[in-house]
């Protein structure tokens, strides 16, 4: 009987090491948020809408692009600033890994992609897009996980978050993309500062995606 209290003990401890583990693991496969290209040319902002995920250009660090290379000539001159990029990426069954479409600005064309998250700061990707990744590459969180948008509806059974994102995301040299809300917020690094304004916002409001998500 004297040996009951430290069990009991033991067992709190490990119940509550197995509930923070399992809530690390959560985030950690949260591939919402915004994420600069390997070769810091763009923030990717990946949201849920309408239970599939998708992902636009969010920042631009030569501003102004457009895709002058859609074959679809009334879309030649729309900005790539909003673009969407990773195109209704659905979740596959028992593992961390979303798969879709992803749209490459350098040839106007789609292909099949697939994300996945490594660890809470990192996103792998594999695929092309805008020209600067065919094959795959590794992204790098600038803004942490945003919560599902209430423009939206969400899957039966997706997971909601609550926060507020940094506004922090983007270098001097740009916008620095915001959303509505977030958890697990990247710290300020140097080359950041805030901005007033965000210009791509909810990206499930953007008229490119929403005919495609609701």
């Amino acid at each position: 009987m004297l040996h009951c209290p430290r069990n009991v003990m033991r067992t709190v401890a490990y119940s509550g090491l197995f509930l923070a583990t399992g809530f690390a693991s959560a985030l950690a496969a949260d591939p919402t948020g915004d994420w600069r290209v390997a070769d810091g040319v763009a923030n990717i902002r990946v949201a849920e809408c309408n239970g599939s995920m998708w992902g636009v250009v969010a920042w631009e660090k030569t501003p102004g692009g457009r895709d002058k290379n859609n074959p679809d000539v009334s879309k030649q001159n729309r900005p790539t600033l909003g673009m969407p990029i990773l195109i209704d990426m659905k979740k596959k069954p028992g593992v961390d890994q979303w798969q879709g479409q992803v749209y490459n600005a350098k040839d106007g064309q789609f292909y099949s992609s697939t994300i996945r998250p490594i660890g809470s700061d990192q996103l792998e990707i594999q695929g092309c897009v805008l020209g600067f990744l065919c094959g795959g590459e590794t992204w790098t969180r600038v803004a942490g996980p945003i919560p599902s948008s209430p423009a939206n509806s969400m899957a039966k059974g997706a997971p909601k978050t609550t926060g507020a994102l940094p506004r922090n995301a983007a270098p001097t040299t740009g916008a620095a993309p915001k959303t509505a809300g977030s958890v697990n917020p990247v710290p300020k690094t140097s080359g950041q500062k805030s901005a007033s304004a965000d210009p791509v916002g909810d990206i499930c409001l953007l008229p490119d995606l929403a005919r495609f998500s609701h």
